[in-house]
């Protein structure tokens, strides 16, 4: 009996450890790393195939639009600083962090559009999949970014509404911001890469 109190009291004078990050957030970051891989494969893939052609984009197809997509680069990477700084301030009053958050989804959607509407110029002026090796390229590896970027708006207008509602837990905080700022991060590669 003695020895079953002792125990008990061992456990209670045993310090707990402190939670570094999340369940949420790891999760997060593991998938990161193994979407960075695939990222780096394509860029891989990409490179090898402008060098044996040469000139990017190919003679007769359009020009990329390198100051417009420089612009709305320039948004995402704001989207960026505001969902860190929403970070920052949700750890300690979650419920002021709504604003800067709020602001990084706006400009984050903005981005996307844009995007958007960059690929239809492109394709009404002869850009496509089945235009060259490139052209094919260019689309999978803008369009996987854009697969990323709009999965982590999505998550992030839902975490949004629940922090509205002061329900959104940390947890699915870190997550978010992982997600979003793995977009925000890998795109100026993509964008040095494949549009310069």
């Amino acid at each position: 009996m003695a020895n079953q109190s002792n125990m008990g009291l061992d456990l209670e004078l045993t310090p707990r450890r402190r939670q570094v990050l999340s369940n949420g957030t790891m999760g997060m970051l593991s998938f990161v790393i193994a979407e960075t891989m695939m990222f780096l494969g394509l860029i891989s893939a990409f490179t090898i195939a402008r060098a044996t052609a040469g000139v990017w984009p190919p003679p007769g197809q359009p020009r990329l639009p390198i100051e417009a997509t420089a612009l709305t680069t320039l948004a995402l990477l704001v989207s960026g600083v505001f969902l860190w700084r929403a970070g920052r301030i949700f750890r300690h009053h979650p419920g002021r962090a709504q604003q800067p958050f709020l602001i990084a989804i706006v400009l984050g959607t903005l981005f996307v559009f844009f995007q958007g509407a960059e690929w239809v110029a492109l394709l009404n002026q002869g850009l496509t999949l089945a235009s060259s090796q490139q052209g094919s390229f260019f689309y999978l590896i803008v369009g996987m970014h854009a697969l990323h970027a709009v999965g982590a708006l999505v998550f992030m207008w839902y975490c949004l509404r629940e922090l509205q509602a002061l329900r959104l837990t940390p947890s699915a905080f870190g997550a978010a911001q992982v997600l979003w700022l793995f977009v925000v991060g890998i795109w100026p590669v993509l964008y040095l890469r494949v549009y310069l």
